[in-house]
Order: structure tokens, then sequence, then C-alpha cells
């Protein structure tokens, strides 16, 4: 087997692909340790964090779209070999997402009683899940200029100072869960769930201070820079919007999943909220080459050469969906064991137990979906990948789950769902990706 695909070599591919990887998880990671320290305390807070995060996340993943859109024009302007155009692009790109996320933030932190109730969640479970939201919210600003100064490395074609922080972000999280959920006898109180919130908020501070040092000393950007509106926020805002309906349509998909296992029981939100946290780490961590393929698609794209581009998706493709299927096998090793790692709770490990095979069987279908993905985010394909999600959401998932919801109760028809979503959600980008190969 050749060791390039024409010039682009799986050096090159690696080297993007594996620091993503660590970066990717690092949110994820910080989910699951939450999940797993509050899966202590019982099934009540264990569903209340579920749905307090499931919130953050939502928020979260479409204010972070913005990442998506910065890296694809500093990738293109890369390989057009015009980045000096950017100069004033990206500190404007930064604080707008900043403010975006602020504002957001406020609105949600008024608003969180009456959308917490549009989860079915009362009594103790919604007041868990206040009390964990109305801390991390603190993180929405924070987080979203991570994320913007993460896509600005990405695009310049380096995941590996986003690993980093990442890591130390992820690692701070972990020990300050611990300590401060539970407490140090004599020394730190036990703040439990609001512990956990609190050390999320920590560490994306100072994951802030990290990526604001790398953009300084690594690069020629800078976050103050008083001039005119640059021409491209114009098709930042227009992709980001894209990615923004898109985001949305993606989370009332698992808006709609939160919100049936929640009106089940306490114990069905807890094993749902463990799935999902499983779903969520392998779909990070099979994102780790997608967005080598994401960074690639744009600047491929940015030297018109789409075959090369096209040879670069069959190899990611293949490498992600061995990825799937290996992790897949993972957790079918150790079915009996992952979810004792969360909870104790008998009848929560049950529930999970009988629907945690299609988790593991989804694997490689999520990893064709966002493979291809990260491909069309790279080449700026926001309007597509719009339609397309709204499409599978609308079309494949609600009306799918809501079949199943009335017909047979309970995880294993939201599971099923979610796996036709994900189908849905994948291969006809394939087939957009060869016609425009064939057309360029």
């Amino acid at each position: 087997m050749s060791n390039s695909i024409d010039n682009i070599n799986w050096k090159e591919i690696n080297r993007l692909a594996l620091p993503a990887i660590i970066a990717g998880i690092a949110e994820p990671v910080i989910s699951l340790v939450d999940t797993a320290v509050i899966g202590q305390l019982g099934a009540t807070e264990l569903g209340g964090v579920g749905v307090g995060a499931s919130l953050f996340t939502l928020i979260m993943w479409v204010l972070a779209q913005t990442k998506s859109a910065i890296s694809a024009i500093v990738s293109k302007a890369v390989g057009a070999n015009n980045l000096k155009s950017l100069k004033s692009f990206i500190p404007q790109a930064l604080i707008m997402n900043f403010i975006l996320g602020a504002s957001v933030m406020i609105f949600a932190l008024l608003l969180s009683v009456p959308i917490f109730k549009l989860y079915n969640a009362q009594g103790d479970l919604l007041n868990v899940a206040n009390s964990y939201f109305h801390i991390r919210a603190f993180g929405l600003p924070i987080g979203l200029l991570v994320f913007g100064i993460f896509g600005v490395f990405r695009g310049l074609q380096n995941t590996s100072w986003a690993m980093i922080i990442s890591f130390v972000g992820a690692t701070v999280n972990v020990v300050l869960d611990i300590i401060l959920v539970f407490g140090i006898e004599g020394i730190v109180p036990s703040f439990g769930v609001e512990g956990a919130a609190w050390a999320s908020v920590v560490s994306q501070f100072i994951m802030l201070a990290l990526a604001v040092r790398y953009l300084y000393k690594k690069t020629d950007f800078q976050l103050i820079q008083v001039v005119k509106i640059h021409p491209k926020i114009k098709s930042l805002l227009k992709m980001s919007f894209d990615l923004f309906i898109r985001a949305i349509a993606l989370n009332i998909a698992f808006y709609a999943g939160t919100s049936l296992a929640t009106s089940l029981s306490d114990e069905h939100v807890a094993a749902f909220t463990i799935g999902v946290n499983i779903w969520l780490f392998s779909s990070f961590f099979i994102d780790g080459y997608s967005n080598a393929g994401n960074a690639l698609a744009g600047k491929l794209s940015g030297r018109n050469n789409f075959n090369l581009l096209l040879k670069v998706t069959h190899k990611l493709l293949k490498i992600n969906v061995f990825i799937g299927a290996l992790l897949g096998l993972t957790y079918a090793l150790g079915y009996k064991l992952i979810g004792s790692f969360f909870t104790d709770d008998e009848l929560v490990l049950e529930i999970f137990t009988t629907s945690f095979w299609l988790i593991i069987i989804s694997q490689p279908i999520n990893a064709i979906a966002f493979t291809l993905d990260g491909i069309f985010k790279g080449l700026g394909k926001t309007a597509f990948l719009r339609n397309l999600l709204l499409g599978a959401t609308f079309l494949m998932f609600i009306p799918s789950v809501a079949m199943f919801h009335t017909f047979t109760p309970g995880l294993i028809g939201i599971w099923v769902s979610f796996i036709l979503w994900m189908s849905f959600r994948g291969f006809p980008i394939y087939i957009k990706l060869k016609s425009i190969v064939r057309n360029a």
C-alpha cells in the first residue's frame, strides 16, 4: 500500500487527526466524569444532571458551530496562500463569539425553569437540573471563545495546541469534580451537584487562558484590533446561521429523546443519560479523523484539488469505520461492566443494559456520517448540511421515535430512531460529494 495519497501522506493526516481525537473527547470526558461522580449520589441526581447537561450541550453545540465556519475560512486562506487577508477577521470573529455566548447565557438563565419543564422535569429532578445549569451556564461565553480559537488553530492545520489545552482542562475537571462533589473532610465541604458544575466552569477558564496564550505566542492573530468590519464576516455569519439551524435540528432530536425518557421514570432518564454520554464520547472520538478531513477539505478546496479530496475522503472513511467497529467491540466486551461505572442502582442498570447493544451497533454508521460531515464543513457547504439534518430530524427521527413511543415505550425505540437518523445524515453527503468532484 502506498504511504501517501498524492501529496497528502499519512503523516499529515495523523498529525491532524490524533491530537484532534484527544482534544475532541475533552468535553465528553468532562460530562462522563460528571455522570460517573454524580451517579454515586442517586438516580434523581444523575437524571437531573443529565437534563441540565442536555440543555447546556444543546446551547453549546448550537453556538459552537462558528468554530467550523471559522476553520473553513482560515483553511481555504491557507490553501490559497492568502492568510494575511484574515488579519482583522480573526479578532472580530472571536469577539463576536464571546458576545454571542454572553447574550445567550443571560436568556438561558432567565428561561431555564420553563425549558426544563418542557423536558418533563419536575419536583426534585427539576431542582437538581436547574441548580446544575445555573452554574454551568457561566461557562457558555468562555467555552464559545475557546472553541472559536480552536477553529483558528484547526484552519491553520494545527490540532496539537487544542489537544494540549483540552487535556489540561479535562484533567483539572476530573480532580475538581472529585474534590468538590464529595469534599475533603476537615478541608473542603461537599458541594454535591453544584460542585460538579463549578469544576467544569473552572476548567473552562483555565482552557481559555491557555488558548489565548497560544493564540498570541504561536500565531500572528490577536483578540483586539480596531478596524472596519472584515468582508469575510458576512460569509462567517451565513455559514454560522446555516450551522445554527442545523445544530438546533440536531438538538431537537436529543431533546425529544431526553424528554421521552424523562416521561417514563427517573430511572429511565438516568439510564438514557449514561447511554447519551457514551454515544457522545464515541462521537467525539471518531470525530478526530473527521476534523482532519475538515481541515484538509478547506485547504484542498482553496487549491481547487477536488480529485485529491475524494481520495482523502475514501481513506478517512476506512479509518473511521474501523475505529467505530473497534469501539463497538470494546463496548461489547465490557457490556456488563460499563453501566456499573456510572451507577449501582439496579433498576437503572437493568434499563441501560437492555438497550446498550443498539449504541454498540451504531458506531460504524456514526463513523460514516461524521467523516462526511467534517468534509462538507471544511468545504463550506453549510446550506446542504442544514437542509439534510432538517430532513433527517423531521422526516426520519421524529416520526420514528413517536411511533415507537406510542406502541413500545422504552429506550430501545429511542435508540433505533437515532440509528435511522444517523443513516439518513450520512449517505446523501457522499452522493453530493461525488457530484461536486465530477463537476469541478
